[in-house]
């Protein structure tokens, strides 16, 4: 069965892109059919993974505005393993157009039902709590929460923590989230004080796996793949799979109480 991770936070700048591909790449190292999916207009996932949205013709939202099916659209990228359904500027109509819309929240979920081809499905959503983002909370087993060690993303949470109250009290009850922490410096006494913080604020909703800034991130999108591909060495390709690694453990976790039940 698919387990579907969101990752999304309002704000933006928090590494949302460059951690929806970190992981599916790393995900696919361990041998999972990963989709990651682009619903954001601006398209950055899929310019990361070498398409120029002007020349996507089939994009996710023929999905989501049109009802086509996800096996319609998803693409093989140069990544062994990883999948993408890429975005174009169509996504752009998405947010005007889906809540006119009966059970609008739903149109995801719903496109993706009986699509089982994948392991892991991974959404990078928009910097904003609309209604493709609330689509995708939707959908989600867990949601992601990229956020930086500074004050204005910290302080952004109590959003994101609203956002996750409407999808469980509207149509995902069984919604988890996690937090994550993105371009750190540990060497700066800020970022050292509002991991603390966070840890305090958060505890088991935190991930332990924190990803440092590192250049080579920003490489890698430019070379349209993922970290984990284009320098297998680098710290942030081992932190990606360490990442990865918390969240098998986890998904497997939640497997087993669900077997027994």
């Amino acid at each position: 069965m698919t387990y579907k991770i969101v990752i999304a936070n309002e704000k933006g700048g928090v590494a949302k892109t460059t951690t929806t591909i970190s992981l599916g790449g790393a995900l696919a190292e361990t041998s999972k059919r990963v989709a990651v999916v682009d619903l954001d207009a601006q398209a950055n996932l899929t310019l990361a993974l070498g398409l120029k949205p002007s020349e996507v013709k089939r994009s996710i939202a023929r999905v989501v505005l049109h009802s086509d099916s996800p096996a319609d659209v998803v693409r093989q990228t140069a990544v062994n393993g990883l999948d993408l359904i890429p975005s174009n500027s169509e996504m752009g109509l998405a947010e005007r157009f889906l809540p006119v819309r009966q059970n609008y929240q739903s149109v995801l979920r719903n496109a993706l039902q009986g699509w089982d081809e994948h392991d892991y499905i991974i959404f990078d959503c928009p910097p904003a709590l609309g209604a493709v983002t609330m689509n995708a909370l939707t959908a989600a087993d867990m949601l992601i929460i990229p956020t930086q060690a500074e004050y204005f993303s910290v302080y952004a949470l109590k959003n994101m923590m609203a956002a996750i109250r409407e999808a469980r009290e509207e149509n995902n009850p069984s919604l988890t989230y996690k937090v994550l922490v993105t371009m750190l410096d540990k060497r700066n006494r800020t970022h050292k004080t509002l991991i603390q913080q966070l840890g305090a604020t958060f505890r088991y909703g935190l991930f332990e796996t924190s990803i440092e800034m590192d250049t080579k991130l920003r490489e890698s999108s430019i070379a349209g793949v993922p970290i984990t591909s284009y320098s297998s060495r680098s710290r942030s390709a081992d932190q990606y799979r360490e990442l990865t690694q918390e969240i098998l453990e986890y998904v497997e976790k939640v497997r087993q109480r669900e077997a027994v039940h």
